[in-house]
């Protein structure tokens, strides 16, 4: 029998558990134990809350959010294969003493590396219908839940990078595989919402299922300034970089969200991120929520410039 070091809900310790068929091993959830007070250092990179103004959540594997008031939404990364669907619980009671929905991403493959197919591979196992007992799995779980729920699932999926094994299908090929997706969760729970979730690139338009398969739209905003300062030969706000993908996507006349939100670099370049993020624009009519992701890359950018950190406090703060 396989087994996988995971972390624990409590303290971050880890502990070994079995791997079951189908859907096993277990998810690294965010930290429920316990709450994390509030950074007021200057290092604290968190995004002001403005009042009746755009929406805030956040992806906390570290709890830095877990005592901060105002935040609407938590949100929680699951791959559909070597999962352990108790943590949804898990979240779920931690969402409710706090009175915030769940944001739940699912990913089409492991986590494990080692156990991950090529794209084409699962592209022909997605649409053969080899995971649909895994999509069942888990949704059986959400309709279990209390707190309201919105379901994301494969991210991204214009993106050509090569970052996610689902990006850059033939577009009929991820439209389908969404749909039945979609499909299976609105069946079990009629009041989940589904979120389709592009980069904000172009050519996104063509992985479009239509207007009965989404009920929120969700983009992803990074900015690194070093980053920007190579590919664009100069600093980019909040507003510059939500703005092409934004566009992209108004003409669905979806509420839009930020389901992925992180910066970094020098003061002078993150304080106008800090201000401007949940901060009113008549630019952005439609969008309604942002979401931090509040930890390092998974992936190394371009440049040389390995894994960006987005969590808002220092490292040396601890965790």
């Amino acid at each position: 029998m396989k087994h996988r070091l995971v972390r624990t809900m409590a303290g971050g310790a880890l502990l070994l558990m079995p791997v079951t068929p189908i859907l096993a091993g277990a998810a690294l959830w965010p930290a429920y134990a316990q709450d994390a007070g509030t950074n007021t250092t200057a290092a604290d990179k968190r995004p002001i809350l403005h009042a009746n103004a755009t929406k805030f959540g956040a992806y906390d594997p570290y709890g830095d959010f877990g005592a901060q008031n105002g935040v609407e939404t938590e949100a929680l990364f699951l791959p559909w294969e070597d999962v352990d669907l108790t943590t949804l619980t898990v979240a779920d009671n931690y969402a409710m003493q706090r009175n915030r929905k769940l944001l739940i991403t699912i990913e089409p493959w492991s986590w494990n590396e080692g156990w991950r197919l090529s794209s084409d591979e699962l592209r022909r196992k997605v649409l053969a219908g080899d995971y649909d007992a895994n999509v069942k799995a888990i949704s059986d779980v959400v309709k279990t839940l209390k707190s309201p729920v919105i379901i994301r699932w494969g991210q991204e999926m214009e993106d050509k990078s090569g970052r996610f094994s689902w990006s850059n299908w033939p577009a009929q090929d991820y439209i389908s595989a969404y749909k039945k997706v979609a499909e299976q969760f609105r069946r079990d729970t009629p009041t989940v919402q589904i979120m389709w979730s592009p980069k904000g690139l172009e050519g996104l338009e063509k992985y479009y299922p239509g207007d009965n398969y989404v009920d929120l739209v969700g983009l992803s905003v990074f900015g690194l300034q070093e980053y920007d300062v190579r590919a664009y030969g100069a600093p980019k706000t909040f507003t510059q970089a939500l703005q092409p993908g934004y566009e992209r996507v108004m003409s669905f006349k979806k509420p839009i969200w930020v389901a992925e939100l992180g910066y970094e670099g020098d003061v002078t370049y993150m304080q106008p991120w800090i201000q401007t993020a949940t901060a009113k624009d008549a630019k952005f009519p439609d969008l309604k929520e942002v979401v931090y992701f509040n930890d390092r890359d998974v992936h190394a950018w371009p440049f040389g410039l390995g894994r960006p950190n987005w969590r808002v406090k220092p490292a040396a703060s601890g965790n």
